[in-house]
């Protein structure tokens, strides 16, 4: 990891698309651009190759579960190109549907997020997260110890996970 940021504009928009399994099929030039890599390093290729060590696992686990059931989800998500530079983002990922309803994929788009609401709302669950996953015996018990972390915070505050995003603020 180099510790460098990088950044993109507010009116700049980030597009991938996934196949049901995750791999990329679909990239935009801004993707690349941030990403590092270029178009043929990343088709193919799981989108998790752009997964920075330092995100919760367990907003990951949420990810898919949600998507899985058919929703969306919004999430705020730190990303790690080729370089090892990395770049925050607010995703919106959802599923794609064919002419039938029959989830194909999945499609994700990501703004530019709020440095304020980085700074001091998501970079400390993240951390509170990642401190549960790391205090375990093995990845899987992380796993579960972020995830129950993550579950409590959602009842103490009454919200579903897209609801606590967007009450921290775009």
């Amino acid at each position: 990891m180099s510790g460098r940021e990088r950044r993109f504009q507010p009116n700049q928009v980030i597009v991938s698309k996934t196949d049901l399994s995750g791999k990329l099929i679909y990239g935009n030039n801004l993707f690349y651009d941030l990403s590092g890599y270029d178009e043929k390093e990343c088709i193919g290729q799981p989108h998790n190759i752009i997964r920075h060590p330092e995100m919760p696992r367990a907003v990951f686990d949420l990810l898919w579960k949600t998507l899985k059931s058919g929703e969306e989800i919004f999430a705020y998500v730190n990303n790690r190109s080729k370089n090892g530079d990395h770049y925050w983002v607010f995703a919106h990922v959802t599923p794609s549907r064919d002419q039938s309803g029959q989830v194909i994929g999945y499609h994700s788009n990501r703004r530019v997020p709020d440095q304020a609401v980085l700074e001091n709302k998501i970079k400390p669950l993240y951390a509170q997260l990642l401190a549960a996953e790391k205090s375990a015996a093995s990845p899987r018990e992380g796993l579960e110890k972020s995830g129950a972390v993550l579950q409590a915070l959602l009842k103490d505050t009454g919200m579903a996970f897209n609801q606590l995003m967007f009450s921290m603020g775009i």
